[in-house]
């Protein structure tokens, strides 16, 4: 690998995949897409609660372009549309599991490790 080495991202080659997966809604809007298939933008929006519609529609738009969900046009009236996991999505299933596995077992230490600290500061 050439460049700066004290570029952060050449110093840890999964910092671009965290900002592209990571974002504050990428993760739920995938995980939703994943666990229910196809859905509209209104089933959507219903499922992930507290993201607004614009948010929604950026990082909709952000996933569309990044090649991890698939968005599909039809042309009726009224028009719908409806977006669904691409493959390139679904190859973060394994991810997404190992990071499930790890929150159901390691969350409650975090939460007791916050709760040291914070007892001391």
């Amino acid at each position: 690998m050439t460049g700066d080495p004290t570029d952060p991202e050449l110093a840890c080659p999964i910092a671009p995949v965290v900002d592209i997966v990571f974002s504050r809604w990428t993760t739920p809007i995938l995980w939703t897409l994943h666990a229910r298939g196809r859905q509209r933008f209104g089933e959507l929006e219903r499922a992930i609660t507290n993201i607004t519609p614009k948010v929604l529609t950026q990082r909709l738009r952000q996933l569309e372009r990044d090649g991890l969900v698939v968005r599909t046009y039809h042309p009726e009236v009224p028009p719908r549309v409806e977006y669904e996991i691409s493959e390139l999505g679904l190859s973060l299933a394994p991810l997404f599991a190992h990071l499930s596995e790890w929150a159901t077992g390691n969350l409650p230490k975090v939460a007791r490790a916050r709760e040291g600290y914070d007892r001391r500061t």
